[in-house]
């Protein structure tokens, strides 16, 4: 089969796209045929980090058909439509088959293509996890999401809305169309407000993009807030958490996400796609030869929604 596989010597990229075997599934998994991937900065961060896959195969976010499962799965059968997030299993998506355990997989929701189905697991649960688990998300609450264009950032926005709060997306210029359509109350372009500097004050932040001074955050939270890191660069990482514990010393709390696969939450963020409750935003698409272009687009930081590799149709 065909595959995106790492090779430390490939000169610049480290990925070459070439013929590997064919998984074969366990009894305890399945075997799915992939129709797409959505790529996520764990995919790059990691190789930078020297964090290889075993098989040498990067993309945790799919989407495709079950071939054939292992006598021991009773959930699934030839044939249907699923996607699933395989952070914790391996990766693996970037590669025409994959295999996977049961509990890393759902049922794709019908309304919505393959495509869009591969941009729901890492950035929804990110999101999802995020607001309810980390902030305690309740209604009526005013929400602040800084990065609302990327892929965690579009969903973090409808979330929100999902749980009754009022949003504040903070995004570029070119975005602030997207931020609006996907429900955002209002929309602060960054490039001309300085939201940092702004009177106004927000039960949760969710910081996603832009690397600003926790203080800063601290100071527009309200008298109990929480702000949650999401995401970033290591350096990014190390400080929240190193200055966060110091600075949540009070009513207010800053806070960090690693974001966990869960079936039980995939299966939540499926259902409020098939209930239209929330929806995919993709940016762009790369056929199955071009996702070395996709990761180095995605690398810029400036994807406004979803990077998606059509793998087969």
């Amino acid at each position: 089969m065909k595959a995106i596989v790492f090779n430390k010597k490939s000169s610049p990229d480290k990925l070459v796209f070439c013929d590997v075997d064919k998984p074969v599934p366990d009894d305890n998994e399945v075997l799915i045929k992939v129709n797409a991937v959505s790529l996520n900065a764990a995919d790059y961060r990691s190789m930078k980090m020297g964090i290889i896959p075993k098989r040498k195969i990067f993309g945790a976010d799919i989407s495709g058909r079950i071939e054939t499962v292992g006598k021991n799965i009773s959930a699934f059968k030839p044939g249907d439509e699923v996607l699933g997030d395989l952070a914790n299993h391996g990766f693996g998506g970037l590669a025409e088959y994959v295999t996977a355990p049961e509990i890393a997989v759902v049922l794709k929701p019908k309304p919505i293509s393959f495509e869009e189905a591969a941009c729901l697991p890492m950035a929804s649960l990110t999101a999802l996890q995020a607001l309810r688990d980390k902030a305690k998300v309740k209604k009526g609450q005013r929400v602040l999401v800084v990065g609302s264009a990327g892929g965690v950032g579009t969903f973090a926005i409808q979330l929100a809305k999902y749980f009754g709060a009022e949003v504040t997306g903070v995004c570029s210029s070119g975005n602030v169309q997207q931020t609006t359509s996907l429900g955002a109350d209002y929309v602060i372009d960054y490039t001309v407000e300085n939201f940092l500097k702004s009177d106004n004050r927000y039960d949760i932040i969710l910081g996603i993009n832009g690397n600003y001074p926790l203080l800063a955050y601290r100071k527009i939270l309200t008298s109990a807030g929480t702000y949650v890191m999401v995401g970033g660069s290591l350096s990014q990482v190390f400080k929240s958490i190193l200055f966060g514990r110091l600075l949540s010393s009070g009513p207010k709390k800053m806070k960090f996400l690693t974001a966990k696969a869960n079936k039980t939450d995939l299966e939540l963020i499926a259902e409020l796609v098939e209930e239209g409750v929330i929806k995919p935003v993709i940016d762009r698409r790369y056929s199955f030869d071009k996702a070395v272009e996709a990761m180095n687009y995605l690398k810029k930081g400036h994807s406004s929604g979803k990077v998606v590799v059509t793998v087969s149709s």
